[in-house]
């Protein structure tokens, strides 16, 4: 199972990663970043680890880790 970080106060809140989610597990959240921004959330247990997410999100503020690279 994937481990996401997501870095809320990065978040512009374009919704790039939420029309790329193929599981539509990211929407956004209730809260508002520093910059006045609704940041993302995701359903880990939606998600499956594809990086689409990654892949398009212009701001980098998210990072995606499977279980054998955190175990080291």
């Amino acid at each position: 199972m994937p481990k996401v970080v997501i870095f809320e106060e990065k978040c512009k809140g374009c919704g790039y990663c939420i029309n790329g989610c193929p599981k539509k597990a990211i929407q956004f959240g209730d809260k508002f970043n520093r910059e006045g921004y609704k940041s993302i959330i995701i359903d880990e247990s939606g998600c499956i680890g594809c990086g689409n997410c990654y892949t398009i999100c212009p701001d980098n503020v998210i990072e995606i880790y499977n279980n054998a690279a955190m175990e080291g």
